[in-house]
C-alpha cells in the first residue's frame, strides 16, 4: 500500500515537472497584397497563473536587427512612436478572441510592414519554462492584379449560346496563383456560376452544377490569362448583369489556401428573347378553315387542324394537346407518343375514338369519331414549347425546360340531339301531424316520350325550409343515379346511414322518400328532381335531360318547447383568492328527454362585452372559451351536478374576475340513440355578480438577541421575527427584504449597513472595520437571523433590522410591496476577561521555567560524571600492612 501511494505522488510530481509554456503563432512565411487586411494569431498553453494572460508584439524589417513595439494588450503606451498613429486610428489592432489567444490585425497592409513579427507573453509562471515568444515573417507584394472582361451579346434568342470572355493577369514576384469566377446578377442577388482556380479545379453554383455536368455549361481556358465560358441552350432566366471575378491565392504551410486579393468587373447585361414572343397557335376545321363554328350530327366524325409558328421553330420541341371545354382530351408528347386521356363526359376513353397525329412540320390533326351530344363544347389547341437542357443520355432522354405555352382560340363544336321529355308529380304518401311521426313522398314519372332504348331514370330530393325562415335555405338530401347508386347529402348522410331516413326505387318510374321520424327541422319544401341516362357510343352513362317537380310543403302545428334557467350563488367570494362557486337549474315544458349543453358567461358590466368562459356539450366535453388565461384553467370546474343542474367554481379570485356570471343553456334531442344531437331551444339564466374589495395583509416586526453581553471571539446572534395577520398569503406567495444596520453609540443618528438579504434569498454583506465575520440565515419564512462570529470590541454597539415585505397578491395574481418595517434597537457589549486573556501566558511562563530548571540539572549531572572524574591508577601496595599514608 505505501508503494503504491509513493508511486501516485512520484507520478504527479513528474506530471507537473513536464508543463511547459508554449506560444505559437500562425505558420508562415504569409505572403499578403499590399493594401489588403492583415491577422496573425498568437495563442499560449500549459502556462501557470491567471487565465486570462496578455500579449506584446514587436517587428523587425531583418530577423537580427533591434525590434520594434507595436501594440500589448495591458499596457496602451506600448506602441512604438512610429507606429503609435496607426495604432490609435485603429489601423494596427489587437483583439483578443480567448484568454490565451489574441489576433493581431492590420487594417490596410503597407510595404514597410514587411518583416519578422514577435508575440511575446510575459511570464505568470512559478518556474521560467518552455518558449515566451514566437516568431512569424510576412511577405508584402504590390497588387499587380488585372481584370479585363469582353462584352457579351447584348440579346440573344432563347436557346442559342453565350460566350462570355474574361482575361486574368498579375506579375509573377512570389508563388502566388489565381482563380476566375463568372457569376450572374438580378437586382441585388448575385449568383456564382462556375469557378477555375486556384488549384486548376472547377466548381460550379449549387444551381449550375446539374448543368455543367450535362455539358450545358462548358470551360474554354485561352493563353495569356484569357478564359471563355460558353453557356448553351440559354432561357429566359439565363439574363442578367454577368460578373467576372479574379482572386490571386496563396498557399501556406499549414496546406491552406489563402485569398489575398481579388477583383470583380462588370462584363454587360444579357437578355434573352422569350420564345413566346414569337409562337403562334391556330385551331380551325378541316372542311371550313376560316369557320369558328362547326355543327355535327350523332355519330358523325369530328376533324380539327392545330397549325404552329416560331421564328425558332426547328430548336424547339412540341407538346400538343387538344382540349374541350378546358378538359384534356388527347396528347402528342414531345416523343410523338400518343397519350388520350379523358373523353368530354368524364369517363375513360376507349383507344382508337380519339386519335391525333402530325401531317407536316407545323400542323397537328385532331379526329374524334361517333359524336354525341355530351361531345359539343369549345375545342382548342395548346402548345407547349421546350428547349433542352441537356443530361442526354444513350437511350435519348435528357431535362427539358418548357419555354413558352400558348392556347389557339376555341372552335365551337354542336351536336343536334331529341332529348327525353316526361312530367314529375310528387305527392305525399304519410303527412305528419306532430314531431316524431313518420313521413313519405312519392315522386311519379309520367307522359315519357324520346325515351332512348336502355335509358334509365336517376332522382336527387332537396329540401327547402319554410318561406319566412331567415335565412331560407336548401340542402341536398341525397341522389339515386342511372345505375342507382346512393350519393348522400352532407346535412342527412348519418341519417341515411342509419336508415332513419331512406330514398328508394319502388317502380322503374316511381321514387319514394321516408322519414321514420320527423323532426321539426324536417319541415319546410320537398321537390324531387328527375334526369334521364342514356348509353354512349363508348359505353359510358351521359345525362340527356333533367326536370324538376313542383314543391311540396310539410309543416304541423308544434308547441313549441321553452326552457327556463336559474342560476343562484352557492359560495360567496368576499375577498381576493376566495372560491366563487353557482349553481344554474333547468325547468323544461313541451320538450321530453333532452340532452343540454352549457356556456359560462360573463360580463364586466352590463353594457360591456360578453366573454365565454367554459362550454360543456351535451356529451359532457369540456371546453375552455377564448376568455380564459391558460394559466388559470386549473381553477376553472364546470360540472353537471344534476339531471338538469350544472355547477360552476372559480377558485382563486382576483380583482379582474369581477362582474356578471350567468348560464346560458341548450337544449338538445336525438332521435334515437346514437344520432347526431338536433337543437331543441336555448335559454340564459340571471346574473349572478362578484364584487369584493381587496384589502392587503399587515405586517409587524421585532428583533431579540440570545445574549446582550458576550465575550471576545464568541459568537452572538440577533433574531428579526415577522408576523402577518389579515389575509394572509401562502407560505410561496410570501417574501421579504431583510437589512440589518449598526451604530457604536446609543441612540445614535448614523447607521452603518452590515448586511442585507432580498426577496430572492440572495445575500449581501458590507465592508467592516472589524476581524469577526458576519453571517445571515433563514430559519423559516418569518424568521431571519444574523450571526457575528469572532466577536471583537469593534462589534459592540446598537442593532436593529428594517424588513420590506413582498406578497402575491390573490387579487392581482401579481406580487406586491408592502410598507417597510423598522424594529426596535439592541444594544450588545463585547466584555474583555482578564483571567482569560493572561492565563495562556502564566501557563507558558511556568512550563518554561520548569523545562530550563529540570535541562540545568541533567547538564550538571553529565558534567560532574564525564569532566571532574580523577582518571590515574595507584598500584596497591604488595605488604600487608597498608602504608600509614593510607591509614
Amino acid at each position: 500500500m505505501d508503494n503504491c501511494l509513493l508511486t501516485v505522488v512520484f507520478g504527479v510530481l513528474m506530471l507537473g515537472g513536464c508543463l511547459a509554456r508554449v506560444v505559437t503563432v500562425s505558420r508562415g512565411p504569409l505572403i499578403r497584397v499590399e493594401g489588403q487586411p492583415v491577422s496573425i494569431r498568437c495563442d499560449v498553453s500549459d502556462y501557470m497563473g491567471p487565465r486570462e494572460q496578455d500579449f506584446e508584439w514587436m517587428m523587425s524589417r531583418d530577423a537580427k536587427i533591434q525590434r520594434t513595439k507595436i501594440i500589448s494588450t495591458f499596457d496602451t503606451s506600448y506602441s512604438h512612436a512610429s507606429l503609435s498613429k496607426r495604432v490609435a486610428s485603429g489601423d494596427i489592432s489587437v483583439v483578443r478572441l480567448e484568454d490565451n489567444e489574441v489576433e493581431l490585425k492590420i487594417a490596410e497592409v503597407k510595404s514597410l510592414d514587411a518583416g519578422f513579427y514577435w508575440c511575446f507573453t510575459p511570464s505568470t509562471d512559478s518556474v521560467i519554462s518552455g518558449n515566451y515568444e514566437a516568431q512569424i515573417q510576412l511577405i508584402v507584394i504590390p497588387n499587380t492584379l488585372v481584370v479585363s472582361p469582353q462584352n457579351p451579346t447584348p440579346v440573344v434568342p432563347e436557346g442559342s449560346d453565350i460566350t462570355l470572355s474574361c482575361n486574368v493577369t498579375r506579375e509573377l514576384t512570389h508563388p502566388t496563383y489565381l482563380s476566375v469566377t463568372w457569376s450572374l446578377k438580378k437586382g441585388a442577388t448575385s449568383e456564382e456560376i462556375l469557378t477555375f482556380g486556384p488549384q486548376g479545379g472547377v466548381v460550379t453554383g449549387q444551381k449550375y452544377a446539374r448543368r455543367y455536368a450535362d455539358g450545358g455549361i462548358r470551360l474554354v481556358p485561352g493563353k495569356n490569362g484569357l478564359f471563355e465560358l460558353v453557356i448553351s441552350r440559354v432561357t429566359t432566366s439565363d439574363e442578367g448583369i454577368y460578373e467576372c471575378n479574379g482572386t490571386e491565392w496563396t498557399h501556406e504551410n499549414g496546406g491552406k489556401w489563402i485569398k489575398i486579393v481579388e477583383s470583380t468587373k462588370e462584363m454587360g447585361t444579357v437578355a434573352v428573347t422569350p420564345t413566346g414572343q414569337s409562337l403562334s397557335v391556330k385551331a380551325s376545321s378541316s372542311s371550313s378553315p376560316s369557320s369558328t363554328s362547326l355543327l355535327l350530327s350523332p355519330g358523325d366524325t369530328l376533324v380539327l387542324l392545330c397549325s404552329v409558328a416560331a421564328d425558332n421553330l426547328p430548336s424547339l420541341a412540341l407538346e400538343v394537346t387538344w382540349l374541350a371545354d378546358g378538359r384534356d382530351i388527347i396528347t402528342m408528347e414531345r416523343s410523338g407518343v400518343v397519350i388520350s386521356n379523358t373523353s368530354s363526359s368524364g369517363a375513360q376513353a376507349k383507344r382508337g375514338e380519339a386519335s391525333l397525329e402530325r401531317t407536316g412540320a407545323e400542323a397537328y390533326r385532331l379526329a374524334l369519331r361517333g359524336v354525341s351530344g355530351e361531345d359539343g363544347g369549345a375545342y382548342a389547341c395548346r402548345i407547349r414549347a421546350f428547349i433542352e437542357k441537356g443530361g442526354r443520355s444513350a437511350g435519348g432522354g435528357g431535362r427539358w425546360h418548357m419555354a413558352a405555352e400558348k392556347t389557339s382560340s376555341p372552335v365551337t363544336v354542336k351536336v343536334s340531339q331529341i332529348k327525353p321529355s316526361f312530367t314529375l308529380t310528387l305527392e305525399p304518401i304519410l303527412n305528419p301531424q306532430m314531431t316524431a311521426e313518420p313521413t313519405e313522398l312519392a315522386c311519379h314519372v309520367t307522359n315519357i316520350t324520346h325515351f332512348p332504348p336502355g335509358g334509365r331514370l336517376g332522382v336527387t330530393w332537396e329540401h327547402t325550409t319554410l318561406p319566412g325562415d331567415d335565412p331560407q335555405t336548401s340542402h341536398p338530401i341525397g341522389t339515386l343515379d342511372g345505375q342507382g347508386n346512393l350519393s348522400p347529402g352532407a346535412m342527412y348522410s348519418d341519417r341515411l346511414k342509419s336508415g332513419v331516413m331512406s330514398l328508394s326505387r319502388v317502380q322503374p318510374n316511381t321514387f319514394k322518400l321516408r322519414f321514420l321520424r320527423t323532426q321539426e327541422i324536417d319541415m319546410g319544401q320537398y321537390v324531387c328532381t328527375v334526369s334521364a341516362w342514356s348509353v354512349s357510343s363508348q359505353g359510358d352513362m351521359l345525362k340527356t335531360a333533367e326536370y324538376q317537380s313542383s314543391p311540396l310543403t310539410v309543416r304541423w302545428d308544434t308547441k313549441r318547447p321553452s326552457l327556463n334557467v336559474v342560476a343562484k350563488r352557492t359560495r360567496e367570494a368576499s375577498v381576493g383568492g376566495a372560491t366563487f362557486e353557482m349553481s344554474c337549474t333547468v325547468a323544461t315544458e313541451n320538450l321530453g328527454e333532452a340532452g343540454y349543453s352549457v356556456l359560462i358567461q360573463s360580463q364586466d358590466s352590463l353594457e360591456s362585452n360578453v366573454r365565454t368562459i367554459m362550454t360543456l356539450s351535451p356529451d359532457n366535453v369540456l371546453q375552455h372559451g377564448g376568455a380564459t388565461d391558460p394559466n388559470r384553467r386549473d381553477s376553472l370546474v364546470l360540472t353537471k351536478s344534476g339531471p338538469a343542474e350544472f355547477r360552476f367554481r372559480l377558485a382563486g379570485v382576483q380583482l379582474s374576475d369581477r362582474g356578471f356570471y350567468w348560464c346560458d343553456i341548450t337544449a338538445w334531442t336525438k332521435q334515437q340513440p346514437g344520432q347526431a344531437w338536433t337543437k331543441a331551444t336555448s335559454g340564459e339564466s340571471n346574473k349572478v355578480r362578484i364584487d369584493f374589495q381587496e384589502n392587503g395583509p399587515s405586517f409587524s416586526i421585532d428583533i431579540q438577541s440570545d445574549a446582550s453581553t458576550v465575550y471576545p471571539w464568541q459568537t452572538a446572534k440577533m433574531k428579526c421575527s415577522l408576523s402577518v395577520s389579515g389575509s394572509s398569503p401562502k407560505t410561496d406567495d410570501l417574501a421579504y427584504e431583510v437589512r440589518w444596520f449598526f451604530t457604536r453609540l446609543r441612540g445614535g443618528a448614523t447607521m452603518t449597513q452590515v448586511a442585507s438579504v432580498d426577496r430572492f434569498g440572495v445575500v449581501r454583506k458590507e465592508d467592516r472595520n472589524s476581524s469577526s465575520d458576519i453571517s445571515l440565515e433563514r430559519d423559516d419564512t418569518h424568521t431571519y437571523m444574523l450571526n457575528i462570529h469572532g466577536t471583537q470590541d469593534s462589534d459592540s454597539g446598537e442593532y436593529h433590522c428594517i424588513a420590506t415585505p413582498w406578497y402575491l397578491s390573490a387579487s392581482t395574481g401579481a406580487w406586491t410591496q408592502a410598507g417597510e418595517l423598522t424594529s426596535s434597537r439592541i444594544f450588545l457589549t463585547v466584555r474583555f476577561a482578564v483571567w482569560d486573556s493572561l492565563k495562556l501566558p502564566l501557563l507558558y511562563g511556568v512550563s518554561a521555567s520548569i523545562g530550563v530548571g529540570l535541562f540545568s540539572l541533567v547538564l550538571g549531572l553529565v558534567c560532574a560524571q564525564c569532566c571532574c572524574r580523577n582518571t590515574a591508577h595507584t598500584p596497591r601496595s604488595r605488604n600487608k600492612l597498608m602504608d600509614l599514608e593510607m591509614d
